[in-house]
């Protein structure tokens, strides 16, 4: 389930490969830690025989359901959304079974937001909020790990791209290695 190569173009660069951050899959974890927990503690307390044997299926079945509900189908959430920066665009990617993309071209970038609650300052991630030129307006992504960071490095992208223009080539790939390199912004010579 990784992202697919083939949807960059030729000369495109990825800066930063993310998933929501793994705060998404304590919920999962639980569910299947208080599972098996339930499971054993039926096998245990349960008497053998007709009537244990039907309750420690029912009871398993639950289980079952409950893990493949609330952990599995989490899990693949989260492994399949994917928050791609590249030197030239920001494309997100979401869906299990179905698959939805949004590609934004930095060019079109015009304002972006961060935002964090006290818990997600704890847990180091937050939401971002791109807004571009177009019918779509405004995309939210939740959940991005190490929020602030980038929030800068997409900043650096769109000043990159920005001035991709009026700047040289070997002047533009050293801005662009300083970025991925986690380097500030420095000014052209």
């Amino acid at each position: 389930m990784a992202f697919p190569e083939d949807v960059l173009t030729e000369d495109e660069h990825v800066v930063l490969h993310l998933h929501p951050h793994w705060k998404a899959l304590v919920r999962p974890a639980v569910v299947v830690v208080l599972a098996v927990a339930a499971v054993v503690a039926a096998l245990v307390l349960l008497p053998s025989g007709g009537g244990g044997s039907v309750a420690l299926a029912v009871i398993g079945g639950l289980a079952l359901l409950a893990v493949l509900w609330f952990a599995l189908w989490p899990f693949l959430v989260w492994r399949t959304t994917h928050y791609l920066f590249t030197d030239e665009r920001v494309l997100i990617q979401q869906g299990v079974l179905s698959r939805d993309r949004r590609d934004i071209p930095l060019t079109r970038v015009n304002d972006h937001a961060m935002n964090q609650r006290f818990s997600e300052r704890l847990f180091g991630c937050g939401t971002l909020t791109i807004e571009s030129a177009g019918e779509r307006g405004q995309s939210v992504l939740h959940d991005v790990p190490q929020v602030e960071r980038v929030q800068t490095t997409l900043y650096e992208l769109v000043e990159a791209h920005h001035d991709k223009h009026s700047l040289g080539d070997a002047e533009m790939r050293d801005i662009l290695a300083d970025v991925q390199d986690g380097k500030p912004l420095r000014e052209p010579s």
